[in-house]
């Protein structure tokens, strides 16, 4: 099993590089109209990962039916030149539409050339100031635009002064970031930040902070174990927000983090959603990470349907959330807010 720093990597767009073994599988060969999809499946430390997001993509391919193209599966490697090099055999190929690469260096590179010339929907972010192409569209599951959305949150709860809680991680830091800009951006002010520890004296601090009264909410961007770790220290009188790190999909976190707010998608949230019912589940276990990238390849398939399609302002009631095209070519998901409350799980809303 890999560990939850490289699930996270994989999750929440900061993944460089995977291996693989070579370039096109034998799904690949031949020239027919398609929808391509490049993964990186023979990787050691993401195959996995990369294989929950073609069970997702295969299952809404399969829904779909006679309504959609038929779909390919092109394997690609860490090398920028491969994943350039397959992506050029998937034209060739008679791809209309390619969903991929999943790495972010994959991802940079053909951003960065002279390819894109059908609709290409990329798996992961660009760095800001990069080139991006009139045809490739971005899609992730982005910690920072949760982050983002839980400042949206909290402000239409009417939260004014934060605190901050953050570990020193790279997904805790760019929540932290993330969160701060936004919350600031909409007239919002940090009271205090503090970095995360499991030391009593300073979880002791934060529980003399908390009763001030100079903040109206604490802001975790924290996993589970640290949030659970935390939250004891927080008291009941402030509102409390996390993203979707902070639940594992069990009920630890449902009996650990009472009262907490947090984002995450239809798919782990809503069962009864309608456009969660339309698609069957994969058997992962209890291993929550790999059914977020099931729905994000269901969801990543339906995107390339109405890039098809070339629909002026799609739209889409989705597994992963609502998700709509912004300005700079990104498909921005919209999560649900839930909260834990006496050891269950109830969904509040969406973004305001």
């Amino acid at each position: 099993m890999a560990s939850h720093a490289l699930l996270g990597a994989l999750l929440y767009g900061a993944l460089a590089g995977c291996a693989t073994n070579n370039a096109l599988g034998a799904e690949a060969v031949g020239r027919e109209s398609h929808i391509a999809l490049l993964l990186p499946l023979s990787s050691p430390s993401f195959g996995r990962h990369a294989d929950a997001v073609r069970q997702g993509f295969a299952t809404a391919a399969r829904i779909a039916g006679k309504n959609a193209p038929p779909a390919r599966i092109y394997p690609v490697n860490e090398d920028s030149l491969n994943v350039l090099t397959v992506y050029e055999q998937a034209l060739e190929s008679g791809a209309r539409v390619v969903i991929g690469p999943l790495t972010r260096a994959g991802v940079a590179a053909l951003a960065a050339s002279s390819l894109v010339t059908v609709p290409t929907l990329a798996l992961n972010s660009l760095d800001a100031g990069a080139p991006q192409p009139a045809r490739l569209y971005l899609f992730s599951l982005n910690i920072e635009d949760e982050a983002r959305q839980i400042a949206q949150f909290a402000q239409g709860d009417g939260r004014r002064r934060a605190y901050v809680v953050a570990d020193d991680s790279p997904l805790g830091r760019r929540m932290r970031q993330a969160f701060v800009q936004e919350f600031a951006r909409r007239g919002g002010m940090i009271a205090a930040e503090y970095p995360f520890s499991a030391e009593p004296a300073m979880l002791s601090k934060l529980r003399q902070a908390t009763a001030l009264g100079v903040a109206d909410m604490v802001f975790l961007a924290l996993d589970q174990n640290a949030a659970a770790k935390t939250r004891p220290y927080l008291g009941n009188t402030l509102a409390l927000y996390g993203t979707s790190r902070i639940y594992g999909g069990n009920a630890a976190a449902a009996r650990d983090l009472n009262l907490v707010r947090f984002t995450d998608m239809p798919w782990l949230l809503q069962p009864d959603h309608a456009a969660v019912m339309v698609y069957p589940r994969a058997q992962f276990g209890d291993a929550v990470d790999f059914e977020r990238l099931y729905a994000f390849g269901i969801d990543a398939f339906r995107i390339s349907l109405e890039l098809l399609k070339q629909t002026r302002a799609p739209a889409i009631d989705g597994v992963t959330g609502r998700i709509h095209l912004a300005p700079d070519q990104r498909f921005v998901r919209e999560p649900v807010l839930a909260q834990f409350t006496d050891g269950k799980l109830g969904v509040l809303g969406e973004p305001r």
